[in-house]
């Protein structure tokens, strides 16, 4: 299999990128054809960004002794007949490494099966740490540029890097990384895998685990610190120094309050006593749970932010503000009081809505009325209570925003019969990309007086008809069953079920 392998950490230094080594020297003794492609210099918690205007330039590594850091890195590529093992480091981002290790560099040894975007120094388990996670965004990159990609991460417990736990989490990640490219799952674009650095970790637990999302909960991941503390900050210590909270210990950082005016520098300092907790409180399940129990999580991912309510689709139209509606902000030229009209002709209902109507509205903001034909101006604002068959439904639609009912013009199409699922069907037919499309199931209406007129009661009963044959090979507990709704004749007793003609 031939795999390309970026991460955001950089080459390899047991400061800041102690494990992409290992793992690559573990994929090509198991046999695999590894390309990999580096960010020169640490490049974490930039998600799947790319640098807009820059001009990424290559330079090339040779690696050299595992765990130690001898490796060389050179302006220009070994000779195209040397058989040494060489990198390429770009001066851009994991996402960037992605894209030029797909279609720029390494192209003599064929299209890329696997993109493994790790191992990164730290987890990337939860939330907070996934959206923005350079390893998860070069997974994405290779996503979304139509390729298997896997985003791997060793949670570490402790700074002495022992090389055998490393091979151990080396070895397990390969067998991990085989077996999820020959079982990919058929929603899946990515996986994101989250290792334990502890001891015989390949005897532990993998499990499948979903995302457990949780929040900044204590405030800004800013420090605010004197400007002259942070003109000569070094970036790659204060990364070492983030990594180090992030995974050791559970305080949050104490907020350094300077007085408003006071020329201030702002640093990352995350309080990652924030993730800590959510993984405390929530339940089993998630990769967070499953690194805190010492398990490797793997999680599968789509290459996109998920809807968080499916049921919004098509157009949003804005409806603009009705202000001739409103009871306190009318129109210079239009009365200040809504005018209501109640006649409900019935002697229990009609003192309760009046005594509703006074109890929820200032007496000053609305008159009562008779008929309409008190109005001076058929535009002014209205409200309509009364039964519907005295709805004056001429003034409603000639007056569209200025006037209100308590009932829809059309009821009979969302009451009776099956007039709901005719008049769906008519509004999907003229919008095809509704949402009822997806969400009201199929009806179908015929009449019949007796059975022997059955076959010729349903022959436009066409959805009808293709479930009945798309049923005949299925179990009884696989099949597509229709409710028959009882009418009249049947004094509306039961509801039926079937799934064959036979049934009905």
């Amino acid at each position: 299999m031939h795999i390309l392998v970026v991460n955001d950490d950089g080459p390899p230094s047991n400061q800041s990128s102690p494990y992409v080594h290992s793992f690559i020297s573990t994929l090509q003794s198991a046999g695999h054809t590894v390309s990999v492609v580096l960010p020169h210099i640490q490049r974490s918690w930039i998600g799947k960004a790319h640098i807009v205007g820059q001009t990424v330039k290559p330079t090339y590594f040779r690696p050299g002794t595992l765990h130690q850091d001898d490796g060389t890195t050179h302006r220009r590529p070994l000779p195209a007949k040397s058989q040494a093992e060489e990198w390429v480091l770009v001066d851009g981002t994991p996402a960037s490494c992605v894209q030029i290790g797909l279609y720029h560099v390494f192209q003599d040894r064929g299209p890329v099966d696997l993109v493994v975007s790790g191992p990164n120094y730290g987890r990337n388990s939860t939330a907070i740490f996934s959206l923005s996670s350079g390893t998860v965004g070069g997974a994405m990159e290779a996503a979304i540029c139509g390729k298997k990609a896997i985003a791997l991460s060793y949670a570490f417990f402790s700074r002495d890097h022992d090389p055998d736990i490393i091979a151990g989490a080396s070895r397990l990640s390969v067998k991990l990384v085989e077996y999820l490219y020959n079982n990919w799952g058929k929603d899946a674009d990515l996986y994101t895998i989250n290792v334990p650095l502890v001891k015989d970790v390949e005897q532990h637990k993998i499990m499948y685990t979903r995302m457990l999302q949780n929040y900044w909960s204590s405030g800004s991941s800013f420090q605010e610190i004197l400007a002259d503390e942070g003109d000569d900050a070094d970036p790659q210590e204060q990364e070492k120094e983030i990594r180090q909270e992030g995974e050791t210990s559970l305080e949050g950082l104490k907020e350094n309050k300077a007085s408003r005016h006071t020329h201030k520098h702002f640093k990352w300092a995350p309080r990652f006593a924030d993730v800590h907790q959510s993984v405390e409180k929530s339940a089993p399940g998630n990769d967070g749970w499953a690194i805190k129990e010492g398990y490797t999580s793997v999680t599968p991912l789509k290459a996109n932010f998920m809807h968080a309510s499916p049921g919004l689709e098509g157009e949003l139209k804005l409806i603009p503000k009705i202000k001739s509606l409103s009871l306190y902000d009318t129109e210079p030229d239009k009365p200040s009081k809504l005018h209501i009209l109640v006649q409900y002709e019935d002697p229990y209902v009609q003192p309760l809505i009046l005594k509703a109507l006074k109890s929820q509205l200032p007496p000053s903001s609305y008159t009562l009325i008779s008929s309409l034909g008190e109005l001076s101006d058929p535009s002014y604002p209205v409200l309509q209570i009364t039964s519907y068959e005295c709805l004056a439904f001429d003034h409603l639609l000639s007056n569209p925003t200025s006037s209100l009912a308590n009932a829809y013009i059309i009821r009979k199409a969302l009451i009776r019969k099956h007039y709901l699922s005719t008049t769906v069907a008519n509004w999907i037919t003229k919008h095809p990309q509704s949402v009822l499309k997806d969400h009201v199931k199929p009806a179908v209406d015929f009449e019949l007086d007796y059975a022997e007129f059955l076959d010729e009661a349903l022959v436009e009963a066409y959805e009808l008809k293709e479930s009945w044959t798309r049923n005949e090979s299925k179990a009884e507990g696989d099949r597509e069953w229709w409710i028959l709704k009882p009418g009249m004749s049947d004094r509306g007793q039961g509801i039926r079920l079937f799934s064959s003609e036979f049934e009905l």
